[in-house]
């Protein structure tokens, strides 16, 4: 009986087409496998073996079919007992039954495989054979491990994991990156990544076409992001690893996507920030005071501690002196009232400039910032907001700076117990607001520039 009339299908190609026994596709099908497969009927006789097999233990399916067990070939004799027993017990066995043990090879040699044995049932339901599938025991372990990590990686990862497909729209996410998105792991699945960052999606997608399209960069990027939350955006920089993901079944790689691993480092960026950026500044500040040594009047020698202070601080600044203080001491009695004696080019960059010849007091209105610094005694800040060009433009020009800028600093000059003047520091629509940590910078040089001011008054009253 011919196998496609026992497995009870004829097919057909066409009307004129060969008839083709069912044997044929039966055989591709079990040489096509994976894993090594052979098959025993209710005695024991090897009815089936694939290519597979063939390859781990080296004997063909003509030296192996029709054999019965494995005894005297494919297993020593003295275990040959034991593990047909074990095999054969699958036939009265419910579901599939997991052994190891040692399978002789052709040549002589031995080696280690894990089976699963299942029973074959006939038309009567009753079992008329056993199927056994088998690998060998450390691919199944390196099969093994690569799941466990890839379990680890989606629950226990100290830093995230993203699987992102072709269309570059997260897959899988573990719990790490999830919190980092600030989102749920099933929220953010399929969602695109402009969604979920407001600034550097650009960089972040760029990065990711590369490796599907070239593989992985040799070394990780840092990247800034804003991250879209519901308490608002949060700035971070994520150390970020990209690898190309294949798939292994494909005879040329086929692309399944890139698997994005990253840390964040936000609080390590920003510290590296800034120390470098104390270090500069402790060094402009050292550069200043050695230049303004050299200078004859004290009036230059405050300008170049505010042209020194403006490298990488601030767009435009303005020194401003209190009309009618002494030496002495004694400040005239009244509203205060400030006098420019320096400020920075508005147009084109160059050294502050001497403005002070005519002793005229600025036009500053009640509530200036420059007014609130004098009266407090303290630094001032102040910003235009989030507002238009045009309106920006308007509310600079209504207090007395250059029409660009935005965000503004006033530190107090104070020397001997006096109040001296405001050094006023502006920045432009393309930088940040200013922070504490500018504040003590600007107080830092308001000291020096103070020192110079007073200086002069002496000299002026001698």
């Amino acid at each position: 009986m011919s196998a496609s009339r026992r497995s009870g299908t004829t097919d057909e190609l066409g009307p004129d087409g060969p008839e083709r026994d069912g044997s044929d596709l039966l055989a591709a099908l079990l040489d096509g496998m994976d894993a090594a497969l052979c098959a025993f009927d209710a005695d024991g006789i090897v009815t089936h073996w694939n290519r597979e097999a063939e390859r781990i233990l080296g004997w063909t399916a003509a030296e192996a079919v029709g054999r019965k067990g494995f005894a005297g070939w494919a297993v020593r004799t003295a275990d040959a007992e034991e593990v047909e027993a074990r095999l054969l017990s699958a036939m009265q066995a419910p579901g599939r039954q997991v052994h190891e043990f040692a399978l002789v090879t052709k040549d002589g040699g031995r080696v280690l495989v894990r089976t699963q044995s299942a029973a074959v049932r006939g038309p009567d339901g009753r079992p008329a054979g056993v199927y056994c599938a088998f690998s060998e025991v450390h691919a199944q372990i390196d099969l093994e491990r690569s799941i466990a990590l890839s379990e680890a990686l989606f629950e226990d990862a100290s830093w995230g994991v993203v699987l992102v497909d072709a269309d570059l729209r997260p897959a899988v996410v573990n719990a790490y990156a999830a919190r980092a998105l600030g989102i749920g792991r099933t929220s953010v699945l399929g969602r695109p990544l402009g969604e979920l960052l407001s600034q550097g999606v650009e960089e972040l997608e760029g990065a990711l076409t590369h490796v599907l399209a070239e593989g992985a960069p040799p070394a990780p990027a840092e990247m800034w992001v804003s991250v879209r939350t519901s308490e608002g955006e949060k700035r971070r920089c994520w150390r970020s690893w990209f690898l190309r993901l294949a798939s292994p079944l494909a005879e040329e790689p086929v692309p399944l996507g890139v698997s994005w691993m990253f840390q964040d480092v936000t609080d390590a960026k920003q510290g590296e920030q800034e120390a470098a950026q104390l270090r500069f500044r402790t060094n402009q500040l050292h550069r200043a005071a050695r230049a303004a040594a050299e200078c004859e009047d004290p009036v230059e020698a405050a300008t170049v501690h505010l042209d020194f202070a403006l490298a990488g601080f601030a767009d435009h600044a303005l020194i401003d002196r209190v009309a009618g203080v002494s030496a002495a001491g004694a400040e005239g009695a009244g509203p205060v009232r400030l006098v420019r004696i320096a400020a920075t080019p508005s147009g084109a960059p160059g050294p502050s400039l001497l403005t002070g010849a005519a002793g005229l007091p600025v036009r500053y209105e009640e509530g200036h910032p420059a007014l609130q610094c004098v009266e407090r005694a303290g630094s001032v800040r102040a910003d235009a907001g989030d507002v238009p060009a045009e309106r920006s433009r308007e509310w600079a020009l209504a207090r007395q700076w250059p029409a660009d800028s935005v965000h503004a600093l006033c530190a107090v000059l104070r020397s001997r117990g006096r109040t001296l003047g405001v050094v006023t520091f502006l920045r432009g629509r393309g930088r940040s607001r200013f922070e504490r940590s500018d504040a003590a910078y600007a107080e830092d040089v308001a000291v020096r520039i103070a020192a110079a001011v007073d200086l002069a008054g002496a000299a002026g009253e001698e």
